[in-house]
């Protein structure tokens, strides 16, 4: 995920504060070979040069679900300026072998390309990608954050995220207590910082963690768009720098995404995480709009 900070707007009649958008999966993280179809995306400028990664899931074969905040250039002004190329890996280990004298994973070819013979298996190219309308700085709770990938060459062999349906999620917060609130959060971002950013350490290997619900209906940060989760248990895991875009799954055992990992508040990935509701007619409707031939087989719930 791109470093940059997200400011609320005042004009959705909240207090401007800095959040820092979600990064890699951290604390209480396994691997997961779990769900193959969750890939590592690399974005590039219009000279072909590396800028920014992120985790993505393919919903159908050519179509990678994403965050807003990875797709739009942000050097553009508005929310159809996007990225002009990108390149995603299966890997579960896709980045893990980077040689720092090469800058490329010999094993993968990440960032650089597609290692031979895995284009169209393990790894894809795009050309093509649309953002939802979120526009940089990015204002809440509605920040719009979805982002679609378009693949040139499409992925059959790792199988398939499947959409929930509209409203999946609206009753939580009206259960008390009857409902299980755990989500499996997944993606290839930073695994550990330090207080204060000060340390760093990313595998570029693709984690999973347990998530629990703390909210989804806050005017001030959610109000039904996001969801705000924090770690499950007293080793907690969550998501930081990386994993932004990944699935938040629910049930937490189902491949059924009901968010993307949007934002959070601190820059050392601390705290509570929020994630950008997928389950919303409009959202469902605008992924089913943008996704070409593909669309009839996106599987909703």
């Amino acid at each position: 995920m791109k470093r940059l900070v997200l400011a609320l707007s005042a004009a959705v009649a909240v207090v401007a504060v800095s959040v820092a958008p979600a990064a890699a999966v951290t604390g209480h993280f396994v691997p997961d070979p779990d769900h193959t179809y969750v890939g590592l995306i690399a974005f590039y400028d219009a000279d072909g040069a590396f800028d920014h990664r992120c985790t993505g899931e393919l919903l159908a074969p050519t179509v990678v679900l994403t965050a807003g905040h990875c797709t739009v250039d942000e050097a553009g002004s508005g929310p159809d300026d996007v990225m002009p190329s990108a390149r995603i890996w299966f890997q579960q280990g896709a980045g893990a072998n980077l040689d720092p004298a090469t800058n490329r994973d010999p094993i993968t070819g990440y960032p650089v390309d597609c290692a031979t013979g895995t284009l169209g298996s393990l790894c894809a190219e795009s050309h093509l990608m649309y953002d939802f309308g979120f526009v940089f700085p990015g204002f809440l709770p509605n920040s719009h954050d979805v982002g679609l990938v378009i693949l040139d060459q499409p992925i059959t062999d790792v199988g398939f995220a499947s959409l929930a349906g509209a409203g999946a999620l609206d009753s939580l917060n009206r259960a008390k207590g009857t409902q299980d609130k755990v989500f499996r959060v997944s993606g290839y971002g930073i695994s550990s910082s330090a207080h204060k950013g000060a340390v760093v350490t990313s595998f570029r290997t693709r984690l999973q963690a347990t998530e629990k619900l703390v909210n989804t209906v806050s005017a001030r940060d959610n109000a039904g768009f996001n969801i705000q989760l924090n770690g499950n248990g007293d080793s907690r895991g969550g998501t930081c720098a990386g994993d932004s875009g990944g699935p938040v799954f629910y049930p937490q055992g189902s491949n059924q995404v009901v968010a993307v990992t949007s934002f959070g508040k601190t820059i050392d990935c601390r705290g509570d995480g929020f994630y950008y509701r997928t389950d919303r007619r409009p959202v469902i409707d605008w992924i089913l709009a943008h996704a070409g031939a593909d669309a009839r087989l996106i599987q909703v719930d």
